[in-house]
């Protein structure tokens, strides 16, 4: 599920807004008037898509669009000769007066594409640091030693316990290394 954040200058615009996507079959997490609630809202959900108006309580959409974290989109929706002034910003648009079957399948693509990028961030290998790494090895060493493995057992053998577990391979190594 995506959240999905209304915010507009009138909160009535905003709800009639959040009963179109409820209908629609979108939960909308939040609704606001401002941009700083906002951007409270976004940095608690960590990801999703913020509706919002072109004009705001306290900023303008553009504001708004530069200070939302990285996990979210932004639409707009306004007249379009309001949408030609945020063109080339990243900021998604909809023309006023609103089509529902536009506003339904817009948020359901951006929905999409944040799930999309989601799963693909999670496949992603982890990138460990030097000093995890150096945990690991240590970990791997003292094995190879004490318990006459090769490093790819020895590998193998904190996986395992790592995912037994239920704990990270550093997790693991640094209570191997703790207990000897």
């Amino acid at each position: 599920m995506t959240n999905i954040i209304v915010a507009f200058a009138k909160i009535e615009e905003a709800k009639s807004v959040k009963n179109i996507l409820v209908k629609n079959g979108f939960s909308v997490t939040a609704v606001c008037t401002s941009g700083a609630q906002a951007l409270s809202f976004a940095d608690e959900f960590h990801y999703g898509v913020i509706i919002a108006g072109f004009r705001l309580t306290d900023m303008i959409c553009v504001e708004l669009k530069n200070s939302i974290p990285a996990g979210f989109e932004l639409l707009v929706m306004a007249p379009q000769r309001l949408l030609a002034d945020v063109s080339g910003t990243g900021i998604m648009g909809l023309a006023m007066p609103l089509k529902v079957h536009e506003l339904v399948s817009t948020v359901g693509m951006m929905s999409q594409e944040i799930i999309r990028r989601k799963k693909k961030q999670r496949e992603m290998p982890r990138v460990r640091n030097a000093e995890d790494e150096a945990v690991i090895e240590s970990a791997k060493l003292l094995l190879m030693e004490r318990n006459k493995m090769t490093e790819d057992e020895a590998h193998r053998y904190l996986l395992k316990r790592s995912m037994d577990n239920s704990i990270s391979l550093v997790e693991t190594a640094q209570m191997l290394l703790a207990l000897g």
